[in-house]
């Protein structure tokens, strides 16, 4: 009867079969390992398991079988289970590799987090320029002065430009000299890009063809400098930062346009004139500045 049983139900003599050989592999590896190599059992009770319900593996893989149409990880749930451990002993697990983070699945792979760079951001300062000029200013201001000046009929050329120039100007020790010192008695307190401006100013002056053709004589020309009228263009040394400007000036950094020709103090000043009657370009510190 039960031979006619069993032939009529062919899985379920397979299903015996595969638990007298999964019994027999047990109590035969038992015996035959350590304590600690018990776990080496589970790829091949995995592969047993494989073969007991007839599913075929391919990719060679002998971790993984089909249960209710999920795939189930047989590594994974027989090293829980309660043949594996003695009394409170637990599983250990490799040691998870720093910088990288856990996700509380033994068989996850972790991986680490690459923070992204910030995104560069090009801001305006307060004159308006990008930063970038910021860049080209500093390199100006480590180079030495220029001998020779470039300019085309409405602005002041950098260096790099010179062959864009429709005529130059050569300068001389003298005439930086002077430059610098009229920047320095014009606004020896005002901030950087002040003293840029006021040197600026002369350059453009220089270019127009409403004032004198050198630098000595856009300087000296009646009544436009006060420290001139006053003395104290003789009086002052340029310090560090009036080199610098006027360095950076000559090199083609611009704190106002090329069309800027006057400046004046709205609080030192006795002749408005200019306020009433030129536009107005920009304040910076307390020099207004006009075209």
């Amino acid at each position: 009867m039960v031979i006619k049983l069993l032939r009529q139900n062919r899985w379920v003599a397979l299903l015996l079969g595969a638990l007298l050989v999964s019994l027999s592999l047990i109590s035969l590896l038992g015996m035959q390992t350590t304590e600690g190599e018990q776990l080496d059992a589970a790829p091949v009770l995995a592969k047993t398991a494989l073969a007991a319900e007839g599913i075929p593996d391919p990719a060679g893989n002998k971790s993984k079988i089909i249960s209710n149409g999920e795939p189930v990880n047989i590594l994974s749930s027989i090293v829980y289970q309660p043949w594996n451990m003695k009394g409170d002993e637990k599983l250990s697990f490799p040691n998870i590799e720093r910088g990288t983070t856990a996700t509380g699945n033994p068989n996850s792979q972790s991986k680490a987090k690459t923070a992204k760079a910030p995104k560069a951001k090009t801001a305006e300062d307060k004159t308006g320029n990008k930063k970038g000029t910021h860049v080209a200013k500093s390199q100006a201001e480590s180079l030495k002065p220029p001998t020779t000046l470039f300019f085309t009929r409405t602005k002041t050329l950098t260096q790099d430009q010179k062959d864009q120039a429709t005529w130059t100007y050569d300068l001389s020790a003298e005439e930086l000299l002077l430059l610098q010192k009229i920047v320095m008695a014009e606004a020896e307190g005002e901030p950087y890009e002040g003293k840029v401006a006021v040197a600026n100013v002369v350059l453009n002056r220089l270019r127009s063809a409403n004032f004198p053709d050198t630098i000595t004589e856009v300087i000296y020309q009646k009544h436009q400098f006060s420290p001139v009228a006053n003395g104290r263009l003789k009086r002052v040394k340029p310090n560090e930062e009036t080199i610098k400007s006027v360095n950076a000036a000559l090199h083609g950094h611009k704190a106002v346009q090329d069309d800027t020709y006057f400046f004046l103090s709205l609080k030192l000043a006795q002749d408005l004139t200019v306020h009433h009657s030129r536009t107005f370009v920009k304040k910076i510190g307390n020099h207004s500045f006009y075209k």
